[in-house]
């Protein structure tokens, strides 16, 4: 009985641990905040008679669409991975999933994300998925390695599940899905290299060369990451302005955006100082930035309710 016992612990440790690789491999709480951000667009875009199944089926298709794009990801990274210590653990090179397992995972969820999308949405909103997939894991994955404009062409992908959820509820690119595109667009400068600068030392044994104005960690990019920012504000009460949202979640929008822009001028003070506070001050912007966008989508979302 006690071997017996030992036998099923040991299989529903493995079982886990299996599950939990696969978790990693799909990037499980990027994925969800790229299923949030569709639902976002989806339930600022919609009018009329609010339908469940196609808005679950939109937030569960996103989902897979993005776990197979940062799958595919790690699978042409692998190697790379292997060398910077933020991702050698990651479960391809440490050896938790094959490469013929990833592959797998990266068409199964790929071709399941896209049928529940055909299925459920619009031909606008598969083929933009679709661009979407392929600038992330074949376009911005190998620019990387190239040059800042990786953040550039990466923030496209970053930015267009807001613009999906739209045109899954309306058909159509409208003016209002090109300021929800824009708001999560320029965010993603900020968020990207303040990630670059946290992780700078790292990137540099995989030969990524994500930060601006030369690559180095000084005060011209303290003042890059502050100036897109600084954009924020403004994109931030477009929506109100528009009518597409209310006073309410302007003021939210604006009190988040000036938050997150004063850490970018202790950024550009403390850049002039020693490494470590520059540092603090980096990965501050970074957690900033994951607060912010969340933040100011649910008050949007909640001020036109």
């Amino acid at each position: 009985m006690i071997v017996q016992s030992a036998h099923n612990v040991s299989i529903w440790s493995l079982v886990w641990n299996k599950a939990k690789a696969y978790g990693e491999l799909l990037k499980f709480r990027l994925s969800f905040l790229v299923a949030f951000s569709s639902a976002f667009g989806y339930l600022l875009g919609i009018q009329g008679t609010f339908f469940w199944i196609p808005f679950i089926m939109l937030c569960l298709g996103g989902f897979l669409i993005s776990g197979a794009s940062v799958t595919i990801n790690q699978i042409i990274e692998r190697d790379l991975d292997a060398l910077m210590t933020r991702t050698k653990a990651r479960p391809l090179p440490s050896g938790r999933i094959s490469v013929k397992e990833a592959i797998w995972v990266a068409m199964v969820t790929a071709l399941a994300g896209f049928i529940l999308l055909i299925q459920f949405t619009n031909p606008l909103t598969v083929l933009l998925s679709l661009v979407s997939l392929l600038l992330y894991s074949f376009v911005y994955t190998p620019l990387k390695r190239v040059g800042p404009i990786a953040v550039f062409v990466g923030a496209i992908p970053g930015a267009l599940p807001p613009l999906l959820g739209w045109i899954a509820a309306t058909g159509v690119i409208s003016y209002e899905a090109v300021v929800l595109f824009g708001i999560q667009f320029i965010w993603q400068f900020p968020h990207f290299w303040a990630i670059a600068w946290v992780s700078h030392e790292d990137y540099q044994k995989a030969g990524f060369k994500l930060l601006p104005s030369g690559g180095q960690k000084d005060f011209q990019t303290a003042i890059q990451i502050m100036i897109y920012t600084l954009f924020l504000l403004p994109m931030g009460l477009l929506p109100a302005k528009l009518g597409l949202t209310g006073i309410n979640s302007a003021l939210v929008a604006s009190v988040c955006g000036a938050l997150f822009l004063a850490q970018t001028f202790k950024l550009m003070r403390n850049c002039l100082e020693e490494e470590q506070k520059s540092r603090r001050s980096a990965l501050q912007i970074m957690f900033g930035s994951f607060v912010y966008l969340p933040v100011v989508q649910i008050a949007f979302i909640l001020d036109k309710i």
